[in-house]
C-alpha cells in the first residue's frame, strides 16, 4: 500500500490520482479547481476533498472504491449537493454520481421504480406520473437533488404527507423495497427485508456477507431493548441510524436501516422504490397568519383533512425576496400576514 500524502496543497499527481486516472471509466480530477468546486454543499460548511471521481459506468464506482481502500483514503458519495447540513462536504475522495448514472425504469403493473444513485428526483416524478403513478418524498431541491441524496439523507419534503396518508410513509426509507449497495471492503449486497428463510439463505453461502449480516443481527439483539424503549416514535426522524428497521416487526429491512447513514456504511449503487397512485388533479390554498407559530399551530388543522403537500415560511424569506425587487408579481399574489402556510389538495 502506498500511503497517502494529507500534508500536500494539491493531490493531483499523487500515486492514488495516479492509480485512478489509469483504471477508471469517468473523470478523475484532483485539482485545485476541482476541489475547490467540491468543497462546499447548500449549508454553510466547507471541507476540501482530496479529489473528485465521476464514474461513467457502476463498475467504475466499485473499482474506484477498490483503490481508495489500497490507498488508505476515506471516500463518500455525493448527489446534488443540495445538503443542508455539510453531509457532502469532507476531507476525502468524492465520488459523483450525479452526471452518468441515471439509470431510470417505471413498472407501472408494480408501481416500482428502479433508479440509479444519480436520478434527479423530478425525472423520476415525471416518468411516474406518465404512468399516473407518484413518489411521495420531495425536496424543495427536486429539480436537481438525486435518488442517491435522497437515500443518503432519508429526505422528505413538501409532498412527504402525501405518502404519509396515502402511501407507504413520509420518508425515503419508506419507499425503499430494495437497495444496492457496495461496503467499502468491496462486498456488493442486494439489502432488503430479511425474513427467517432469506438469513438462512445469507447463512449458508458463509463468508463476508453471512459476517456481515449475523453482526448487524448481534447489534440488533444486543440494542432491541433500548431501541423499543429510546428511539423517538415520529413518522419524519431522519437523523441518526434507522436502528427500528432492523426489528422483526419492521421486517429487519436491511435497506431501509441503510437510508440516512450518508456514505458511512455503504455506496448506494441503485435502488427499487415503491410508488402509489397520483392525484393529478391539485389546488393550493395559501393562508396568511400573523407570524410562523400561528402557522405551526394552522399546521395541526390543515393535517386533519388529509392534503398531499403541507408547508409554512416566514416572512424572512419575502423581505430578502422584495429587497432585491424580485418576483414582485407573485408576491403581490399573497395574502396579508408575516407567515404562510401552504396546503395543497389532491383528486
Amino acid at each position: 500500500m502506498v500511503p497517502l500524502r494529507r500534508d500536500r496543497a494539491d493531490h493531483d499527481g499523487s500515486p492514488l490520482a495516479r492509480a485512478l486516472a489509469r483504471e477508471i471509466d469517468g473523470e478523475v480530477r484532483f485539482d485545485r479547481g476541482t476541489r475547490a468546486l467540491y468543497a462546499t454543499d447548500a449549508s454553510n460548511y466547507r471541507q476540501v476533498p482530496i479529489g473528485v471521481v465521476v464514474p461513467r459506468t457502476i463498475d467504475a464506482v466499485i473499482a474506484a472504491v477498490a483503490l481508495c481502500r489500497e490507498h488508505g483514503a476515506p471516500i463518500f458519495a455525493r448527489g446534488g449537493g443540495t445538503s443542508l447540513a455539510g453531509q457532502t462536504c469532507n476531507e476525502a475522495v468524492v465520488i459523483d454520481c450525479s452526471r452518468h448514472l441515471t439509470r431510470l425504469a417505471i413498472d407501472r403493473d408494480a408501481a416500482t421504480a428502479t433508479v440509479g444513485p444519480g436520478t434527479i428526483m423530478k425525472s423520476l416524478r415525471a416518468a411516474a406520473t406518465a404512468q399516473g403513478l407518484d413518489f411521495g418524498p420531495d425536496p424543495s431541491t427536486s429539480d436537481r437533488c438525486t435518488l442517491g441524496g435522497m437515500l443518503g439523507n432519508n429526505s422528505c419534503g413538501v409532498h412527504s404527507v402525501f405518502s404519509e396518508f396515502y402511501g407507504p410513509g413520509p420518508r425515503t426509507s419508506d419507499h425503499v423495497i430494495e437497495l444496492d449497495v457496495l461496503t467499502y471492503r468491496g462486498q456488493r449486497l442486494r439489502a432488503r427485508a430479511t425474513d427467517a428463510l432469506e438469513l438462512r439463505r445469507v447463512h449458508d453461502l458463509g463468508g463476508e456477507l453471512a459476517t456481515t449480516y449475523h453482526r448487524l443481527l448481534a447489534l440488533r439483539e444486543r440494542y432491541q431493548a433500548l431501541i423499543r424503549a429510546r428511539f423517538p416514535d415520529m413518522p419524519r426522524r431522519v437523523s441518526g441510524y434507522n436502528l427500528p428497521d432492523l426489528l422483526d416487526d419492521a421486517g429487519c429491512h436491511i435497506g431501509r436501516a441503510l437510508v440516512g447513514s450518508e456514505s458511512t456504511c455503504v455506496i448506494v449503487l441503485g435502488a427499487t422504490l415503491s410508488l402509489m397512485p397520483a392525484k393529478p388533479a391539485r389546488a393550493l390554498a395559501v393562508l396568511g397568519l400573523p407570524d410562523i407559530y400561528s402557522a405551526a399551530e394552522a399546521a395541526n388543522a390543515a393535517r386533519a383533512l388529509r392534503p398531499v403537500g403541507c408547508e409554512a415560511m416566514d416572512d424572512v424569506l419575502i423581505r430578502r425576496i422584495r429587497a432585491q425587487h424580485r418576483a414582485q408579481d407573485a408576491l403581490a399574489l399573497l395574502p396579508g400576514g408575516h407567515a404562510w402556510l401552504m396546503v395543497e389538495h389532491g383528486g
